[in-house]
């Protein structure tokens, strides 16, 4: 079943379990950047850990426990502790590396990428889950895309790469209106600096990502990351051999998609037909 969606644990749960990181690093003798290397996360992480400023993600429990020689105590701390509300626990870790990538991504098949659409098409997509959200949820959820799009306009830009299968290019949600205004925003996203955006035509024969969406993060530390989602959960790793498997599949999705031209010729002939 779905993970369950949960609210944030409260400050003092979060501290606690932050002591109890310390605590264990402490009696290994070891500093805060060493452990960090050692589960292959920046030093900061460790900080906002320890300090309660991050919750304790379920696989960083893992590791911590393995290193620490803990048996399994923070890991049943962290599968404990309720989640972030409305974004599930592997999401919430994949939105804070998001935030301070500088370079992202993305292949979609199913709706366009987050970080490219606008509010009516982000609305339109909330409404359209199953079970129904209720407007507050809707209103929410909307906030987060308008946060996350900031990443457009950093003063340094991101490298950002995206490849969108040509069936979420074409599906109409909320509306011909909304589409095209969709449309005009994909379109005006293309000639940003550091933005490429590619579609996947329908006519070809051949497709290396048929398992669906993901995206690939690199971090400030260059630490390579691939997150995918599917209906049952979401996935954040930094696994090498997954890693690998996921960046040969965007190389050849680059490969035979539409040139960065090519896109923006057929985003302008979609909007010519809307």
């Amino acid at each position: 079943m779905p993970p369950k969606k949960r609210t944030r644990p409260n400050a003092t749960t979060m501290k606690m379990v932050g002591k109890q990181v310390a605590a264990a690093r402490i009696a290994k003798n070891l500093t805060q950047k060493q452990l960090a290397s050692l589960i292959k996360v920046d030093e900061e992480t460790i900080a906002s850990i320890e300090q309660g400023r991050r919750m304790l993600m379920p696989h960083v429990a893992e590791l911590l426990d393995l290193h620490l020689g803990l048996p399994g105590t923070l890991t049943v701390a962290a599968n404990e502790m309720p989640a972030v509300d409305l974004i599930p626990p592997w999401a919430e870790e994949y939105l804070d590396r998001e935030c301070e990538a500088i370079a992202i991504s993305s292949y979609e098949n199913q709706v366009l990428p987050g970080l490219l659409q606008t509010d009516a098409y982000a609305e339109a997509v909330f409404r359209s889950c199953v079970p129904v959200l209720d407007e507050d949820e809707i209103t929410g959820r909307i906030a987060v895309r308008v946060r996350r799009r900031a990443i457009l306009s950093r003063k340094e830009p991101v490298t950002l790469s995206f490849v969108i299968w040509e069936p979420a290019l074409r599906l109409s949600l909320g509306g011909q209106e909304v589409h095209k205004e969709q449309l005009s925003h994909l379109r005006a996203c293309s000639e940003l600096p550091g933005v490429s955006i590619q579609l996947y035509p329908l006519e070809r024969t051949h497709h290396p990502a048929l398992d669906g969406p993901f995206v690939l993060l690199e971090t400030p530390d260059n630490q390579r990351l691939a997150y995918m989602e599917t209906q049952h959960g979401s996935h954040l790793t930094s696994q090498r051999n997954e890693v690998s498997i996921v960046e040969r599949r965007y190389a050849m999705l680059r490969t035979l998609a539409l040139n960065l031209d090519e896109t923006r010729a057929e985003l302008d002939r979609l909007l010519g037909e809307t």
